[in-house]
């Protein structure tokens, strides 16, 4: 099934997407069954993209997710929500002026996947090849080819295997280097 019939992009019966409108897809892009994404302003979805199942990306700031890059199961992009700072008090049942929103734009680079059940907050860039692990919570920018648990490094992603596999990748024909989904 392709719920959306994106070309190049696979859908599926359960996954949910609001304001499909504002949203740049590349190719090669898998999207899962209970995947939310309501994009109130402008997303961009690489190539070779998977984002999967239980993920959501919602709050209504801006979105880039470069080729390869990934959202493991029941990851959670957050662009924009209440901060509970200040005189803000309230949620979307009551008037803007007296809630204190924070929208921003989150950047996930090239190579970069984000662990399972992990939350990204907005105004942040995970850089090219950064991995976080299961169940972090990411609230500032992540250096190029670190391997993260919440903000924190803990080691660095062997970014010339990375990119020699790369290398191989690029050599084969578009139809080898799909996965089956993509296949006739």
């Amino acid at each position: 099934m392709d719920k959306y019939q994106i070309p190049n992009v696979k859908t599926f019966e359960f996954t949910k997407i609001i304001g499909i409108e504002n949203i740049d897809f590349g190719k090669y892009i898998i999207i899962d069954d209970f995947v939310l994404i309501y994009a109130k302003e402008q997303i961009k979805i690489g190539n070779y993209v998977h984002i999967a199942s239980f993920a959501s990306i919602s709050g209504g700031g801006e979105l880039i997710m470069e080729n390869f890059s990934g959202l493991s199961s029941g990851c959670r992009i957050i662009t924009g929500s209440d901060d509970f700072h200040g005189a803000g008090f309230g949620n979307p049942t009551i008037a803007e002026e007296f809630r204190n929103v924070k929208t921003g734009k989150i950047h996930i680079g090239k190579f970069a996947i984000i662990g399972t059940n992990s939350v990204v907050l907005p105004d942040v860039m995970i850089g090219e090849g950064a991995t976080v692990g299961a169940g972090s919570v990411v609230t500032k920018d992540l250096e190029p080819w670190g391997v993260y648990v919440g903000n924190k490094r803990i080691g660095w992603r062997n970014k010339e295997e990375v990119l020699k596999n790369y290398e191989k990748f690029k050599a084969l024909s578009e139809s080898e280097q799909v996965g089956s989904l993509f296949r006739p």
